[in-house]
């Protein structure tokens, strides 16, 4: 399977062990894994490549999983991100929820688990891709209807800047 082909799958934990041995984990399973070790790396990571999902620790130095996946979600709001932690609470696992988490699981995690989790993120997201698209669809269709052919085509144009 090509790269391009694989779930692009964002890493992001400070123990360096664990990222690595998750990526090599998971890059055996299809996916293509890109780990850091900070928030600061992944915003930066994020900025320049486009990822299906992301893995986030809770806990890290510098900056909290709480707030990486915040960041995540504003500069692409169709990642889904899955909180893994060792350090878990349920206070955490709501407000993560909250931000915009898909799942939240605890450290050990068994990697059926992790799995199944990350095929049903992958899932939604691609769920929430077709909605938006059906949606598109409709508004081509109005405006088409509804507008003269110059006015549709400049709206059109505008739509299509806008596509993620």
């Amino acid at each position: 399977m090509s790269t391009q082909d694989r779930i692009r799958l964002l890493v992001v934990d400070d123990e360096v062990r664990f990222i690595e041995a998750l990526s090599r984990r998971l890059g055996l399973r299809d996916f293509d894994v890109t780990a850091v070790t900070s928030g600061k790396e992944a915003l930066r990571t994020a900025e320049r490549q486009q990822f299906d999902l992301a893995i986030v620790d809770l806990k890290m130095p510098e900056m909290s999983g709480e707030r990486l996946l915040g960041l995540l979600k504003e500069g692409d709001p169709s990642v889904e991100v899955v909180i893994l932690t060792g350090h878990g609470s349920i206070d955490s696992a709501v407000n993560c929820t909250k931000l915009g988490a898909f799942h939240y699981l605890q450290k050990p995690c068994e990697t059926d688990e992790l799995l199944r989790v990350l095929k049903e993120a992958y899932q939604r997201r691609v769920e929430k891709k077709v909605e938006s698209d059906v949606e598109r669809m409709a508004e081509l269709a109005r405006i088409a209807a509804d507008q003269s052919p110059l006015a549709a085509l400049r709206r059109l144009r505008e739509l299509e800047k806008r596509r993620p």
